[in-house]
């Protein structure tokens, strides 16, 4: 496996709770058809680009995602001006506009996200960074572009994890990313997503996009899912020069405790619907 292509063991049958209670079906339509019309007049405006105030560009992001009847608490440090490299653990489709509601930012993305109906273009014409994640040889130009981006004052979002997982087990922070914010001298913003049920402590996997899950089948089961709330806990930035090379600045922005595959069978509460299997391999999502 390559830097690019960290490999989950989370998959939809072992990990992920179904829409139990569930919203009625057409509330779920109704909340599908108002982020479908928001991220389409995001596509519009995409041209405009840097025109457009960055607090709409928050309050646009945070509108989507209470479309879709999750609640949304973000907490913690006020992202700084100028370049900075966000980086967060990695559980769903929905992580993209609440870290773009913490702050506008160029999204680090594999190429295969262009190919997604309607998000795909909304992505593309938002500045994102694509990369080619099972070509090595592309990593130093990859780096070298990240850093450019960050030398210019950009905000740059990436999920160092490099894979989603369920939100109950967590991978690792890889390294790779973590150089162009060395090489471009900026600060590292921590992030920590979590998804609970209204009234619950534990994380709840309904959000989860894992595995062989659909993007439909991701968005209906959110649309079906009563009391989701996403916590967005904004830590305190890693500034320039805290840390000497890329492994203890992966580390120290590491905004949760990874859990080892093995265990993460341990981790799942199994339904009957859901039962628990392990994979070797789960697939990748950026």
């Amino acid at each position: 496996m390559g830097v690019w292509l960290p490999a989950a063991p989370c998959t939809p049958g072992a990990c992920v709770e179904p829409a139990v209670p569930a919203a009625a079906v057409p509330r779920a339509v109704l909340r599908l058809t108002a982020v479908a019309v928001l991220v389409l007049a995001g596509i519009v405006l995409a041209p405009l680009g840097g025109r457009i105030p960055a607090e709409w560009v928050r309050q646009w992001s945070r509108t989507i995602v209470r479309a879709m009847g999750v609640r949304v608490r973000i907490t913690g440090t006020a992202a700084p001006a100028g370049g900075v490299l966000l980086v967060a653990n990695h559980v769903s489709w929905l992580d993209i506009p609440l870290l773009a509601a913490v702050r506008p930012a160029r999204m680090l993305a594999k190429t295969e996200i262009r190919q997604w109906p309607v998000a795909g273009a909304l992505v593309a014409r938002g500045g994102a960074l694509f990369i080619e994640r099972d070509r090595l040889r592309a990593l130093p130009g990859t780096v070298a572009r990240i850093a450019g981006a960050l030398r210019d004052g950009a905000a740059v979002v990436a999920f160092p994890e490099g894979s989603t997982w369920c939100g109950r087990a967590h991978g690792r922070f890889h390294r790779a990313v973590f150089q162009a914010a060395l090489d471009a001298g900026v600060p590292v913003q921590p992030v920590r997503l979590r998804y609970l049920r209204d009234g619950e402590q534990a994380a709840s996997t309904a959000a989860a996009f894992v595995g062989e899950d659909t993007l439909f089948a991701s968005l209906w089961r959110v649309a079906r899912t009563r009391g989701l709330v996403a916590e967005v806990d904004v830590r305190p930035v890693i500034p320039p020069g805290a840390h000497p090379d890329r492994r203890s600045l992966a580390r120290a922005a590491q905004p949760v405790n990874p859990e080892p595959a093995w265990t993460h069978a341990a981790l799942v509460t199994p339904s009957p619907a859901f039962p628990v299997t392990m994979s070797p391999r789960g697939s990748v999502r950026a």
